[in-house]
């Protein structure tokens, strides 16, 4: 739900039943869901140029049909411990308030449909992924999502891929 975030945007979405599309990836040994609407398309990994005096979670940018598009390892945004990019590797491009923006992650899984009444809040605790950035996890058969508020993490200032007008 537009405004929503953390725990306090799955409770709203549980209390309305409602139903949405994550398009669900993995990184490492978890698995993650994002809004299937913030999702542009999912691209092969290509080595991005990358840029002089960036973040290292930065890969660079890359050239998207006359788009310049800077290019995030979640993995390394997140802490993980780094891993060879190989066959399985994407970029996810995401457009958010419209920003392009590309994710690599370590592969996709599939697109899922979750019932607000299957997403719970993540529970208050240190983990590699900031909690303002999690709106609940899902529980779908045998797997656990961490959902994703992919939109306040782009446009965090610890990215700084945005300026603070196209996060009001």
């Amino acid at each position: 739900m537009p405004g929503k975030t953390g725990s306090r945007g799955a409770q709203a979405q549980a209390a309305t039943g409602m139903t949405r599309e994550y398009l669900t990836f993995r990184l490492g040994n978890e698995e993650y869901g994002i809004d299937i609407l913030k999702v542009q398309e999912i691209r092969g990994y290509e080595e991005p140029t990358h840029i002089a005096n960036s973040p290292a979670f930065i890969k660079g940018v890359v050239n998207l049909r006359g788009v310049i598009v800077p290019i995030v390892d979640l993995r390394m945004r997140f802490g993980c411990e780094k891993v060879e990019y190989n066959d399985f590797t994407v970029t996810i491009i995401l457009n958010v308030k419209n920003r392009v923006v590309g994710a690599v992650v370590d592969a996709v899984s599939d697109v899922m449909e979750i019932n607000s009444e299957a997403i719970k809040p993540a529970p208050e605790m240190s983990s590699v992924v900031d909690a303002r950035f999690i709106t609940g996890l899902g529980q779908v058969g045998e797997r656990m999502l961490i959902l994703l508020d992919i939109e306040s993490l782009i446009l965090s200032p610890s990215l700084g891929l945005a300026s603070a007008d196209l996060g009001a």
